[in-house]
């Protein structure tokens, strides 16, 4: 067995994975070759419509069969209703084997459990949250779970590692040509972000929408030229479950403290002046982080250049009051976020491979100066583990978490010593995400 950068030893060959590749760094490892191609499609003029009646003709329009591997975004969040959807679709139509590529699952999509028992699913390579993570964790699935962070999904798609069949995008807004809007509608949800790898390199795209507007829609985050299938449906998702639990800001005063002295220490660093560009994971801590922030560059008169990531209503505070000039958006994490990035033109909708792809020419990471992350804990040597609980259930997913940590020039994990009785810093992070 090889070892990796911390010295661990990896194996060789994991089974229902492949040969492994062990980390040696965050840029140890150089890419080679092209970019993989999706498949070439060709619609002429006699096709000016390309709505079908409902999710199971839609499915059977795609050439979805079993054995193949279908994608998600989860701009939704715990709102989502789109994979639930699909999935029992799939499982009434006899498809099982299937390999599920979302960027994320939460607490909303239990109901898959039973369709990865029944064999409807026998892969997944995406974030797990709460119920599902919990299953795999207690072997609930015959071949390992595959994470990746948000910068390391598009890079998987782009390299030919992962290959889409058929994308289903959750479209709030699209027209009946294919194009779609992420800002408008009832199920509006903002940034579509995670969604544009999908869109580009999947053999096939299914804008799945409940707001069918006339042609052409506009604005436009996806076009038409990657939508193959458009089906309306009565609902999506509820935009009410983009804001969970790891979106809302703390209201404990010890945590408050912690994001005060994370503020401060920001203050302190060579980093807090005029043009400061910055990013707060999701987290209580990390997200009243931004609130202190506000108050000191109000105080110091300081204006900075962009926020970055998951944009929260606080983020969105500071772009009305002049002390940031951009945001670069690749999730909404809140209502407020979802407004804003449907009036303020300076509020920039960005892809997952645009923020966070260490294998572009360029990625939005490498431009940060201070990015604050929460942890669920960290040893003394500074490795981070998000993934998994002191007991080693697997219930949250990976982010941009490491993206971040490589690429800004000041990365600050802020956490309490202890939750509960269960201690947050430890000698040895057994499950590291981030080292």
């Amino acid at each position: 067995m090889a070892k990796n950068a911390l010295g661990r030893e990896i194996p060789d060959f994991i089974e229902g994975y492949g040969k492994t590749k062990p980390f040696q760094g965050a840029f140890a490892l150089k890419p080679e070759g092209y970019r993989a191609g999706g498949k070439i499609r060709c619609v002429n003029s006699t096709c000016t419509d390309k709505r079908v009646s409902d999710i199971k003709a839609a499915i059977a329009a795609s050439g979805l069969k079993s054995g193949m591997t279908v994608s998600f975004h989860h701009h939704l969040r715990n709102g989502d209703y789109v994979v639930n959807m699909v999935i029992d679709a799939c499982a009434e139509m006899g498809i099982k084997n299937l390999t599920l590529f979302p960027t994320a699952l939460f607490g909303v999509h239990k109901k898959l459990i039973e369709h990865i028992k029944n064999g409807v699913i026998t892969r997944i390579m995406g974030s797990v949250n709460g119920p599902i993570g919990q299953l795999v964790s207690e072997g609930g699935m015959d071949v390992p779970v595959v994470l990746r962070s948000h910068g390391g999904r598009p890079r998987a798609v782009a390299s030919g590692d992962v290959h889409i069949d058929v994308a289903f995008i959750a479209a709030p807004t699209a027209d009946k040509y294919g194009n779609i809007c992420g800002t408008q509608g009832q199920s509006a949800c903002g940034s579509l972000g995670y969604a544009f790898t999908d869109a580009q390199y999947a053999d096939c795209v299914v804008a799945v929408t409940d707001n069918l507007q006339p042609y052409p829609v506009a604005p436009v985050s996806i076009s038409q030229v990657y939508a193959d299938i458009v089906v309306e449906v009565p609902s999506i998702g509820d935009p009410a479950g983009i804001v969970s639990g790891t979106t809302k800001v703390t209201r404990d005063p010890l945590r408050l403290l912690i994001a005060k002295y994370a503020s401060e220490l920001i203050e302190a660093s060579p980093y807090f002046k005029d043009g400061i560009s910055f990013q707060t994971g999701a987290g209580g801590i990390p997200l009243a982080v931004t609130a202190f922030m506000k108050e000191a560059m109000i105080k110091k008169g300081i204006k900075g250049s962009f926020g970055l990531g998951g944009i929260t209503g606080y983020f969105v505070e500071l772009l009305k009051e002049g002390l940031v000039e951009r945001l670069m958006d690749v999730q909404s994490f809140d209502l407020e976020a979802v407004r804003s990035i449907g009036e303020n033109p300076k509020h920039i909708e960005i892809s997952a491979d645009w923020y966070a792809n260490p294998w572009n020419s360029g990625a939005a990471v490498n431009m940060l100066d201070v990015v604050i992350l929460g942890a669920t804990e960290v040893d003394v040597n500074f490795n981070a583990n998000v993934n998994t609980e002191a007991d080693g259930a697997l219930l949250h997913g990976t982010g941009g978490h490491q993206d971040t940590a490589a690429g800004a020039k000041l990365t600050i994990i802020a956490q309490p010593l202890l939750r509960g009785r269960i201690p947050c810093v430890t000698d040895n992070v057994y499950s590291v995400t981030t080292p």
